[in-house]
């Protein structure tokens, strides 16, 4: 909220575009059930999607979304969801479509519209959704990519602006409602010794992984109009960035937070392609749905500059990809060295200085390394890190505190227009003018020549599998 004590008010219906599509079966789904089992969802759902089905073949698809994300543990929770659920079949192109989904939402006056559905389809669904009154006092919900280039994505919000305010717009980042990402903006602003050292005068360089040990798997012709820059760069990496990166916000308000994430997003350098290296995984070119001579990047790595006053000079490295050695998210800030040399191994010939990691996937984890002197006479030591295990069981996982929030309104993990178009203004200058894609062997690191791109500033660092 911002500085007033007034609460929007909740949802009233859960209007699911999509509902037969491989998102709302793998996560919405699944978290609409956790949902129930909370207490948190007794409103309507109304699943909307093309094909002609009935109610009792929605419940079946519900039902087996749940069993294959885990397991039915709570029977009457799921008995609830189950009856909370109706169902529209219909073409989003066609105005008969939403008389029927405004008949069966029926009294309510208020619902939040979850866009599950490829972006080609969000003008049909939104227009239709202003063309037949349903968009008076009510919510969209869209899934991400907000466009897929600075004028798309200009485009899509003067569309969705047309039919909806930009407070009842609420563009989902599932990275966002991560644990160990909203960790982040606590332990940053929760913490005062933090706050002299985060700076251009003490921090020598940040690096953020996001790595995984798999392939596209089936969805080849998604990431052949995507790409690794586009899927989770701009999106994922950069609002991590940004948490990392923002000044601290005036008040206590997401209106606050969001006010300087965006002005981070506004002092970053345009990307030039020096600053890029992509790089392909062998044998993308043989998954289905992929071009043969495909020149899209599975592996992207970045060098980035903030020019702010906190930041300027302090180079950021961004790195993604598929097929790389684990599955895991980093983020390491590395701290300049003491300014003199009083101990022969203040300065270690090998090996990083002093630095801040933030572990954010498989676990959570925040874990400081110091240097601390060996028993004896002489003056020499180890880096050792002071470890602090974040992760608990039974935490909300991101959809569920996602779709929780954009019902109640409360808009603190979503993404504002403004910050998404700065974002975009970054990238743009690149998704077209870039180097050829590298080849690189699955499971390494990726190509050679992101190594060359952090070599002055100590290479990178490569997260474990598992903590130890």
């Amino acid at each position: 909220m911002g500085r007033t004590n007034s609460r929007p008010k909740q949802s009233d219906a859960l209007v699911l575009f999509g509902v037969t599509g491989d998102l709302a079966h793998k996560m919405i789904i699944p978290a609409l059930y956790a949902m129930t089992k909370r207490g948190l969802l007794n409103v309507p759902v109304v699943g909307i999607a093309a094909p002609k089905w009935s109610l009792a073949q929605l419940r079946k698809h519900v039902t087996d979304s749940i069993k294959q994300a885990g397991k039915i543990d709570d029977p009457e929770a799921l008995d609830h969801l189950l009856s909370l659920l109706q169902y529209v079949g219909g073409d989003y192109n066609d105005p008969v479509t939403f008389k029927a989904l405004k008949k069966t939402l029926g009294n309510a006056k208020r619902p939040a519209h979850y866009l599950a559905i490829p972006p080609s389809l969000f003008t049909a669904v939104i227009q239709g959704l202003g063309g037949s009154d349903l968009a008076k006092d009510a919510r969209l919900i869209v899934e991400k990519p907000f466009g897929r280039d600075l004028a798309s994505a200009q485009k899509l919000n003067r569309m969705a602006q047309s039919v909806f305010p930009e407070d009842s717009i609420f563009r989902i980042d599932h990275y966002l409602g991560k644990e160990a990402i909203m960790n982040i903006l606590y332990f940053r602003f929760a913490n005062s010794f933090l706050e002299p050292i985060w700076n251009r005068d003490c921090i020598d360089s940040v690096q953020i992984t996001l790595c995984e040990d798999f392939g596209v798997k089936a969805r080849g012709a998604f990431y052949e109009s995507t790409g690794c820059l586009r899927d989770v760069i701009q999106n994922h990496l950069f609002q991590i960035v940004s948490l990392l990166a923002m000044e601290p916000p005036a008040y206590q308000g997401y209106r606050a937070v969001h006010s300087e994430k965006a002005k981070v997003f506004q002092a970053m350098r345009p990307l030039q392609p020096d600053d890029v290296v992509r790089g392909q995984y062998t044998g993308y070119r043989k998954e289905p749905g992929v071009a043969k001579d495909s020149d899209v990047e599975t592996f992207c790595a970045l060098r980035l500059f903030i020019d702010s006053w906190r930041w300027e000079g302090v180079p950021w490295y961004l790195r993604a990809g598929k097929c790389l050695a684990t599955t895991a998210a980093e983020v390491l800030v590395e701290l300049k060295p003491p300014p003199q040399r009083l101990f022969d191994d203040s300065r270690p010939a090998a090996g990083r200085g002093n630095y801040l990691r933030f572990r954010l996937s498989p676990s959570s984890a925040v874990a400081l390394a110091a240097r601390v002197k060996r028993p004896g006479k002489e003056f020499i030591g180890d880096q050792q890190e002071l470890y602090l295990l974040e992760e608990q069981s039974g935490e909300e996982k991101p959809y569920e505190r996602l779709i929780g929030n954009a019902m109640a309104g409360d808009g603190a993990l979503f993404t504002r227009e403004d910050a998404v178009e700065a974002a975009w203004k970054v990238v743009d200058p690149v998704l077209g003018k870039h180097h050829p894609v590298r080849p690189y062997k699955r499971g390494t690191w990726g190509p050679k020549e992101a190594d060359a791109l952090i070599a002055t500033d100590g290479g990178w660092h490569n997260p474990l599998s598992e903590e130890t």
